[in-house]
């Protein structure tokens, strides 16, 4: 395999931890992002000032024992966006790493790293966390397989936190293969061994206002790719997803992550007064500014949401809707232009993040030579069914719904 140091994926590209065990992973390499607790090892966290105020782990994050019990090879401990509180992969400390896909393009973040390293050939997966969309939009840009899974289902123990009614472990690479196996070895045994008669989905969901939140060549590109798949889409509905608006879903989101957030690390910011780069002191600022009763009255309107996509869903429905709404902006990129695509952005993948339903992303091809993705959702703890669907879906070209 290709080694991805050229590409800056790492922040130790030399750090390695042998397997524990054998299994479903035997033989797999993969990378972790620099927010997960590793013996020995202090992480940055994509911060100068967190690496210097912290201490090395005296143990490893639980998802990354499991890994390694399955036989997977730890190689390279990659890099995150500060703090995991952005969604672009551009660090102002340790520089971007290269999207190997699209490369005067933004990974994507923040789980940055680990998605160069897998669309760079130097792994055969890689992990992150997704909070706000921190694998699903790095996943989409390098063009890979991303998994959000169900809020919960696997430990976040040992991994710093940002926003815990969001944060989840979350996985990518290069094949819907390796993103299955990677899932049948997170998550809980009793999901991976249950049968899945025709994978359980029987109804395929649009949702019209994510799809309007696209630029108009990619929404194009993705709904052609989505016809080639033939037959699943016939019988599709087309539903409005959140009839009082995305944007609205959005601001819940926003609001209840910035409360936890700063809840979660205001005491140390104000005590080790780090410096940020552009962008995440502004957000970081904001967040402090949130009251309890801001937060609590978005929890209310967080169960409607929850309930609302339970209905729309059940456990035979899968919503299709973009990951992205287009290709990854130009490095370097600011001002309305990109903070138009991070609010729309948002918007999509507040979706999952709201209900805490499982998510895949799938490289859905290019457009003026820059990847693009759709993504589908199913309802809460179906995630093995998704992923073995998913599969079946980019395997055979012929999926059932």
């Amino acid at each position: 395999m290709e080694m991805a140091d050229r590409w800056n994926a790492y922040v130790n590209e030399d750090f390695i931890m042998e397997p524990l065990g054998t299994g479903r992973l035997h033989g797999f390499s993969f990378a972790v992002k620099d927010v997960f607790g590793l013996t020995g090892w202090t992480n940055t966290a994509g911060n100068p000032d967190w690496h210097r105020t912290h201490g090395p782990s005296t143990g490893n994050a639980s998802s990354i024992d499991l890994l390694l019990r399955q036989g997977a090879t730890l190689h390279g401990i990659t890099h995150t966006d500060e703090l995991m509180f952005s969604l672009n992969g551009e660090n102002h400390h340790y520089g971007t790493p290269v999207n190997p896909r699209a490369q005067d393009r933004v990974p994507g973040g923040s789980s940055s790293g680990s998605a160069v390293a897998a669309a760079a050939g130097g792994v055969d997966f890689a992990i992150g966390t997704d909070t706000g969309g921190s694998v699903r939009i790095p996943s989409a840009y390098c063009g890979l397989y991303g998994m959000r899974p169900t809020h919960g289902a696997v430990s976040m123990d040992g991994v710093i936190p940002l926003s815990a009614s969001f944060d989840t472990v979350g996985w990518m690479a290069r094949s819907s293969r390796v993103l299955l196996d990677v899932g049948e070895a997170l998550l809980p045994p009793s999901d991976v061994e249950r049968e899945d008669e025709a994978f359980g989905f029987r109804r395929a969901i649009f949702g019209k206002d994510a799809w309007e939140l696209t630029d108009v060549a990619c929404r194009q590109a993705m709904e052609n790719w989505l016809s080639g798949l033939g037959a699943p889409w016939a019988n599709a509905q087309s539903r409005i997803i959140a009839p009082a608006g995305l944007q609205t879903w959005f601001q819940t989101f926003r609001t209840i992550q910035g409360f936890e957030i700063w809840q979660q690390h205001g005491e140390w910011i104000t005590a080790a007064q780090p410096h940020f780069g552009p962008g995440i002191a502004e957000r970081f600022a904001w967040s402090s500014t949130l009251s309890r009763s801001d937060f609590e009255a978005q929890l209310v309107n967080r169960a409607l949401v929850q309930a609302s996509m339970a209905a729309l869903l059940g456990e035979d429905g899968l919503l299709v809707v973009p990951t992205i709404p287009c290709g990854a902006p130009m490095k370097g990129m600011n001002g309305d232009v990109l903070e138009d695509i991070r609010m729309r952005t948002m918007q999509l993948s507040c979706i999952a993040g709201l209900s805490g339903f499982p998510q895949v992303t799938v490289p859905a091809g290019e457009v003026d030579g820059v990847p693009i993705a759709v993504s589908f959702i199913a309802g809460k703890g179906l995630d093995v069914p998704l992923l073995r669907w998913v599969h079946r879906l980019t395997s055979t070209l012929q999926p059932t719904v």
